[in-house]
């Protein structure tokens, strides 16, 4: 099994090994396996035990690459489990990464020092974070749809439907396929129907090798520019 360690990448000083064999590994792993699945072994509140388990997860490091993506699917599937999210869209990634080194640092602290209320908090404010901005995209989302909602009616009257506002929202881009797909149309009526969007200004056409992409700018930019 190849050695992993963590590492501080400014001085390439070894910051932190996790366990490297697998019976080192299989050894620690009951103890967070009941930690998710008991709610006797650590009766805490969920926000907490997601911080904890973020925690031993990352110490043990099963894995040789993922766990950091793996734990954070983790964190989700307990929130859900636990009725604080109803679908999985708290994604802590983005908050992670912008203050990736004091993240390291406070799992160094709570190694080191059991220093666990500082990583609590940073966990706990992550999910703050997380939650308003991601409440800010869907507010942008809903007004976004709302504005073109009413522009391909004033513009367009003929092809508006639901059916079609949705497939434009679907994914910041849409295919003829997709149209044909979604309002049950022919590929000739569903081609036309983004030709017509395309002149009204309301897609931009990007032909990618032999296929033409039809991109929603507006609502890309509602992805690209979230900080």
């Amino acid at each position: 099994m190849p050695v992993t360690v963590q590492v501080n990448v400014r001085t390439g000083e070894i910051i932190y090994t996790p366990p490297q064999s697998r019976d080192d590994i299989l050894r620690v792993m009951p103890n967070l396996e009941n930690v998710i699945n008991d709610e006797s072994f650590y009766p805490v509140d969920p926000l907490i035990k997601m911080a904890v388990i973020h925690y031993q997860f990352e110490s043990i490091h099963p894995f040789y690459d993922g766990n950091g993506r793996t734990v954070r699917i983790i964190n989700i599937f307990l929130l859900i489990l636990n009725g604080l999210l109803d679908i999985p869209v708290l994604y802590l990634s983005r908050y992670i990464i912008r203050s990736k080194d004091e993240y390291y640092r406070l799992l160094q602290a709570v190694r080191d020092e059991n220093a666990w209320e500082a990583w609590v908090f940073y966990m706990l404010k992550g999910v703050e974070v997380t939650a308003l901005d991601t409440i800010a995209i869907i507010q942008s989302i809903r007004s976004l749809m709302a504005r073109y909602k009413t522009e391909i009616r004033s513009k367009l009257p003929k092809i508006y439907s639901q059916d079609l506002l949705n497939n434009l929202f679907t994914h910041p881009y849409t295919k003829i396929e997709f149209v044909e797909r979604d309002l049950q149309v022919t590929r000739q009526t569903a081609s036309k129907y983004l030709d017509q969007l395309t002149d009204a200004g309301l897609v931009k056409r990007e032909k990618i090798g032999r296929h033409n992409f039809y991109i929603n700018q507006p609502l890309f930019s509602v992805f690209k520019d979230t900080p």
